[in-house]
């Protein structure tokens, strides 16, 4: 489709076309976001560990041992459990059972710990460490990218590059800064700024439509964060509630356990923040395409509409990431005869619906916080081009959304007739 662009009287026939966004609102969007970039560079600068702060890592084998991948070539000897394994080289070894929990079956490929050098004689030398995963979750891995590249195209590549990246920010910063015993809500707050900084830019492209998402995205992390804060002291979310934190005191004397969780419930947010405020900045980018003479109260009534939508299936979502993260953990607080109420307030549960609720109240406030947003950076109302007023259509963003722009129409039509009905 071909855009006229007018500069002068035009034709009665012109249709109405959406007024440019004020410069005003440009120049409040584009100093928001600089300010925000600001703060975060300021705060990734403060808060980047010295390599003296952060401890060194421990190795992940004892001295005198060593790993080595084999294949169990046969049952188990019913008498000792003793393991038959076939090493690198042919050869033949036994390895010792792992136990009932572990079950090994013939063919199974598996990382084993050499312990021949610092065992007893008589002692099989080989002790269970891991299965080898590498193949299947690398097939994993190259489907999903597959997957990725072929439905979303260049798109897609632009978002698995900022996958990447936001990892690169994880292990290069988040980590070592949480180790270090940084303020984890700063870190948290550094963190998630420069994904979504990188990510939506990168996967969505630099335009008003994309700056909007990101300002809505950011005022909801802040909120999080806020909201987090108050909820781990509130009820008393220590971060002691599995494995790691037995580890990480001793590892890492410098590590906040109740700030990592804290920094682990704002960063948990952080992905379903933006796949929210995306939504509701294109959602108002489409409904002014297909309404350009609507007023911006009435843009915001129709993407709440769809927002309200959005709300009900993403708090399912959220609720059920947890669910079935922590679904073995909900089955043994199952298995103990005790009251609902003691069950959802006890332990690593407490976290877990923690998390759950700060980021369901976060993403539910990032919605009308980006719709309205959205709704002052959109084009206006449409000037009458057929009373000679000069204007340009000014090209909002492309790849509008037409299921959106699809179900915005089917109600505007339900409405004029029911309206037309009385």
């Amino acid at each position: 489709m071909v855009h006229a662009h007018s500069h002068g009287a035009v034709s009665p026939s012109s249709p109405p076309q959406p007024a440019p966004t004020t410069p005003r609102t440009t120049f409040l969007l584009v100093v928001s976001l600089v300010s925000a970039l600001l703060l975060t560079l300021v705060g990734l600068w403060l808060l980047w560990p010295s390599s003296s702060d952060v401890p060194d890592r421990v190795p992940a084998r004892a001295e005198g041992t060593s790993f080595v991948d084999v294949t169990v070539s046969g049952p188990a000897d019913p008498v000792t459990g003793s393991i038959p394994v076939e090493l690198p080289s042919g050869e033949e070894s036994r390895m010792q059972s792992p136990g009932p929990s572990v079950p090994l079956a013939e063919g199974d490929h598996i990382t084993a710990v050499d312990i021949s050098r610092v065992s007893q004689a008589g002692v099989d030398p080989l002790v269970f460490m891991d299965f080898q995963r590498e193949l299947p979750i690398g097939l994993l891995a190259i489907a999903y990218a597959a997957v990725v590249l072929l439905v979303a195209r260049w798109r897609g590549l632009a978002a698995m590059a900022g996958l990447g990246l936001a990892f690169a920010v994880l292990l290069s910063f988040t980590m070592p800064a949480l180790l270090a015993g940084e303020s984890a809500i700063g870190v948290a707050l550094v963190t998630s700024s420069l994904v979504m900084f990188v990510t939506l830019y990168l996967a969505h492209g630099l335009s008003a439509r994309t700056s909007t998402a990101l300002l809505g995205t950011l005022v909801g992390l802040a909120l999080t964060a806020g909201i987090a804060a108050w909820a781990s002291g509130a009820a008393q979310i220590t971060g002691t509630t599995d494995e790691a934190s037995a580890f990480l005191p001793s590892s890492a004397p410098g590590a906040d356990l109740r700030g990592i969780a804290l920094c682990g419930i704002v960063l948990a947010g952080m992905g379903v923040l933006n796949d929210v405020t995306i939504t509701q900045a294109s959602a108002v980018w489409e409904l002014r395409g297909v309404a350009p003479t609507a007023t911006r109260a009435e843009l915001f009534t129709s993407a709440m509409r769809i927002g309200r939508d959005h709300i009900a299936s993403t708090v399912y979502t959220i609720a059920f990431a947890y669910v079935g993260a922590a679904l073995p953990l909900l089955m043994m607080v199952w298995l103990v005869d005790q009251p609902p109420t003691a069950a959802l307030t006890s332990g690593e549960i407490a976290e877990e619906v923690v998390r759950t609720l700060v980021g369901s109240i976060g993403l539910v406030l990032a919605i009308p916080i980006t719709t309205w947003i959205a709704t002052l950076t959109v084009p206006g109302p449409a000037t009458d081009l057929a009373s000679g007023a000069t204007t340009s259509d000014p090209a909002s963003d492309p790849e509008l959304m037409a299921p959106v722009s699809e179900a915005w129409a089917a109600e505007a039509r339900a409405s004029g007739g029911g309206a037309s009905g009385t």
